[in-house]
């Protein structure tokens, strides 16, 4: 029987498990959470897919860039087309999230990106890619990241349970950026050497890894709240339970701003390559691997910090400020080894400012409305893309490839002394 909005009704032979209370002996250190058995399952699967996602993405842009002949607007359109979606069904992915188990939810997610991957592959193996084939492609990928991603999210407090929720969404930042490192740094040879095809079918073959780990879980031993029975109302009132919350709602302003116009370094880094020092695919690895070392650093710096507590809003804001500071400044690098040494701390306050606002939503929401806040979180953090892929392209065609970095950066510094001032403005009505 559908129920009303706000109530909860368990799933039919799912025993549901209550988050526990906190515990001062919780297990501590940068990598407590994999304690867990589950989670250790989740883990595993995740660095073996997160290499061939990231391996996947180089050859994807540098694909695009090939066959439109460098064209930096076309590849904002590739990312445009695959962020879409992030607008369209983020939210209702997060109401689906709280509605069914997420685990099999994930399990078919998975399965559909392994043939989204095979697909492409074949297409270019076979010499039969075209860019308008590649933009199909990358809209069918977002559209199952829109499902994927908020139940992903939610899903990490149901292995791990509330008091490690920001040890192990570090760690996940840490799996994220480890094969940022390694994905980017093989894919660029490997491009030189086959091209970029078997890249395509290789990250196939890595959803295997994901789907195995999630089906080899203990569901008894997950950290379940009643799922969200059917209702009308539901997404509204994720909605209104965010607006109601000051600290979510600034927080949610900032992400948007940030992520929007202060992260797009990960779409002109490829333009940067080609455009301001002139190197091939190897050289655009490069400089992506050494945006992770920092990334990786600080995502396992958060791990450890996350194994202590929650964190705080105004690390939130502080973030912030250095990676628009940061970003700001490395635009006015002058060589390439200049610029590539300048990602590394960019990386690290890129990937303070991403944990630091993912395990602040998932430790201050209720467990029932998780999945429809981490939806409307997803939204804001990747939904801006749309608009920041094709202006980051549009920038650099009209500004020159330096300008996505120093444009963006300032935003991201106005950003986070604006959210600050309405922070302390909120606090001082209360």
């Amino acid at each position: 029987m559908p129920s009303t909005p706000g109530s909860a009704q368990a799933d039919p032979g799912i025993a549901a498990t209550r988050e526990p209370a906190p515990d001062s002996r919780r297990p501590r250190g940068t990598f407590s959470s994999l304690r867990v058995r589950n989670y250790r399952l989740f883990f595993t699967g995740q660095v073996i897919s997160n290499i061939g996602t990231w391996m996947q993405r180089i050859a994807q842009d540098w694909l695009v860039l090939t066959l439109s002949g460098n064209d930096p607007i076309a590849l904002g359109v590739a990312v445009a087309l695959q962020f879409t979606p992030i607008l369209l069904l983020s939210l209702w992915g997060g109401v689906l999230a709280d509605r069914v188990d997420k685990r099999k939810l994930l399990i078919t997610i998975q399965a559909g990106t392994g043939v989204q991957a095979v697909v492409l592959g074949l297409l270019e193996v076979t010499g039969l890619v075209t860019l308008p084939q590649v933009y199909v492609l990358c809209f069918v990928l977002g559209c199952l990241a829109a499902l994927e991603v908020p139940t992903r999210q939610s899903f990490v407090a149901e292995m791990v349970g509330k008091e490690q929720v920001a040890n192990a969404v570090a760690l996940n930042s840490s799996i994220f950026n480890m094969a940022r490192i390694v994905g980017p740094a093989v894919a660029g040879y490997v491009i030189i050497w086959v091209g970029t095809g078997w890249l395509f079918l290789a990250n196939a073959a890595s959803t295997l890894a994901v789907i195995a780990g999630l089906a080899m879980m203990d569901p008894a031993k997950l950290f379940r709240v009643p799922a969200l029975g059917r209702g009308k109302g539901q997404l509204r009132e994720g909605l209104r339970y965010v607006r109601g919350r000051a600290d979510l709602s600034i927080l949610m302003l900032l992400m948007f701003f940030v992520s929007t116009f202060g992260i797009t370094f990960f779409t002109s880094l490829a333009i940067v390559a080609a455009r301001v020092f002139g190197t091939k695919a190897d050289g655009y690895g490069l400089l992506s691997t050494l945006l992770a070392v920092g990334t990786f650093t600080g995502a396992l710096l958060s791990a450890r910090r996350g194994s202590r507590g929650r964190p705080r809003l105004r690390l939130l804001l502080m973030s912030a400020c250095a990676l628009g500071a940061i970003e700001f400044g490395t635009a006015f690098m002058p060589t390439y080894l200049a610029f590539g040494l300048a990602l590394v701390p960019l990386g690290f306050a890129t990937i303070t400012f991403l944990n630091t606002a993912n395990a602040l939503v998932q430790t201050s929401v209720s467990p029932e409305m998780r999945g429809r806040v981490m939806g409307l979180y997803v939204l804001v953090l990747v939904g801006g893309n749309p608009i920041g892929g094709p202006l980051t392209g549009w920038m650099a065609d009209t500004f020159g490839g330096r300008s996505p970095f120093f444009i963006g950066g300032a935003v991201s510094v106005l950003a986070a002394v604006i959210c600050a001032a309405l922070l302390v403005r909120t606090r001082r009505t209360q």
